[in-house]
């Protein structure tokens, strides 16, 4: 449980300094409402990198989180951690990127990364 509970309370950090981040750039660029429809603007990127972090921590922390209940087998648990390493990658690769319209490998290993790691705890949880 402690492993879960760990990716849980990063998963949760993510969530939290994009947002802190995404305020600050707010303050820094003097924008309240809305940011740039250019995707190599600043607020933009993080923008949408919180947002994206925003829609899988939640779902990743509860799968984790139910199968860590009983007792999971090695590759569950190392499932929760890959999906939350995906995860920072995916949020890296988001803000480390020159423009969101390029290519960019961390973006691309987080999001696979993600979606792989997230189908493994699904059929956990129905393996459960």
């Amino acid at each position: 449980m402690t492993t879960a509970l760990t990716c849980i309370g990063l998963l949760g950090l993510l969530v939290i300094g994009l947002g802190l981040g995404v305020s600050m750039t707010r303050a820094q660029t003097g924008t309240n409402f809305g940011y740039a429809a250019d995707p190599a603007d600043r607020l933009h990127k993080i923008v949408r990198a919180h947002g994206n972090a925003s829609e899988y921590a939640p779902i990743l922390a509860i799968l984790i989180y139910v199968t860590a209940l009983g007792e999971p087998a090695s590759w569950v648990i190392w499932a929760g951690v890959v999906a939350t390493v995906c995860r920072y990658l995916h949020a890296v690769g988001m803000l480390a990127t020159r423009t969101l319209d390029a290519l960019n490998p961390l973006r691309f290993v987080g999001a696979l990364g993600t979606y792989l790691a997230g189908l493994a705890l699904v059929v956990a949880v129905f393996a459960g």
